[in-house]
């Protein structure tokens, strides 16, 4: 009994302190919508696999960090994709770790505008970890030596309208708003929240050399305020590329990427705290490897969507 109500106030706090961002927060979407949206996976005439890692406010001990794995692409024949990706979110002794698979149908609505839309499904697993619960030795001595995991199903929706310039998405995800088992008072913090994504853009050809691509990103989840990624990235010769974004009531970013040869892709951002918390950490810095291969079809584009 005493292992439960100690599991169930950590999760608490854990679950409190996360409400604005249980899903994990990222900088360079832009360069892998896919995590975002699903919608994504058949856009392009290849597939693509790409590695992301994220350390929230570095210098804060046990701060989140955020490893990710993807992989998506087209049919071969058909207008549809396929994909997936995992992801662990790990915050001191408590993590979420992911795992979804996507299908994609694109529809031709103009020979300039297609729409694509997308059902991914997967797993969630919640894990407490009492072997790193240094504190609670004296409370509960075998608490520490536990390790607690709770697994729920989950699914996401997505659609993506784009044509050669301009994208817009939409993208629902935690759809099934499933209990967490691990937390046994029924108050609404145990549910796993659902979370809406809207996004666009308009990518601008300044000339042969340099494009100018402006985006928002509006993030909602009930009941915490909406947020709005404000974003601007440029491009040389499709191969440099520089960016910047301010996130609401949270973070400034710069970004900076180099494509070589259209197969690799090498991505950095560093984040600038503009809340409370910056006098307690150095930023947060965000890492992504992206590889092309497997062409299917017979046009040529950037790696980066």
């Amino acid at each position: 009994m005493k292992h439960l109500f100690l599991i169930s106030a950590l999760l608490a706090t854990w679950v409190t302190c996360s409400q604005a961002q249980q899903l994990p927060q990222y900088t360079q979407y832009m360069f892998n919508e896919y995590i975002i949206n699903p919608a994504i996976a058949g856009k392009e005439d290849f597939f693509q696999a790409k590695a992301n890692y994220r350390y929230q406010w570095a210098g804060i001990t046990d701060a989140p960090r955020t490893y990710i794995l993807s992989l998506y692409g087209p049919h071969k024949t058909k207008e549809m994709g396929f994909g997936g990706f995992v992801f662990n979110d790990v915050t001191g002794p408590t993590s979420r770790t992911g795992l979804h698979l996507s299908y994609s149908y694109i529809l031709k609505l103009t020979e300039e505008l297609k729409l694509s839309m997308a059902l991914a499904a997967g797993l969630l697993q919640f894990k407490i970890d009492g072997t790193r619960i240094n504190m609670l030795d004296v409370i509960d001595p075998a608490f520490q030596n536990s390790v607690y995991t709770d697994r729920i199903p989950d699914a996401t929706f997505g659609a993506y309208l784009y044509s050669k310039n301009y994208f817009f998405g939409l993208s629902a995800q935690q759809l099934l708003n499933n209990k967490m088992l691990l937390y046994s008072n029924d108050d609404g913090l145990n549910r796993v929240k659902n979370h809406f994504f809207a996004y666009g853009g308009y990518n601008y050809e300044i000339n042969s050399d340099f494009s100018l691509e402006p985006s928002l990103l509006l993030k909602v989840m009930s009941p915490v305020p909406m947020q709005l990624d404000i974003t601007v990235k440029s491009a040389y010769k499709k191969m440099v590329y520089l960016g910047a974004t301010f996130r609401t009531k949270d973070a400034i970013g710069l970004m900076i990427g180099y494509n070589y040869q259209n197969q690799l892709y090498f991505g950095y951002s560093y984040d600038m705290s503009i809340t409370g918390i910056k006098n307690y950490n150095s930023g947060t810095h965000e890492f992504m490897v992206a590889a092309r291969f497997n062409k299917i079809k017979n046009f040529d584009k950037p790696l980066l969507k």
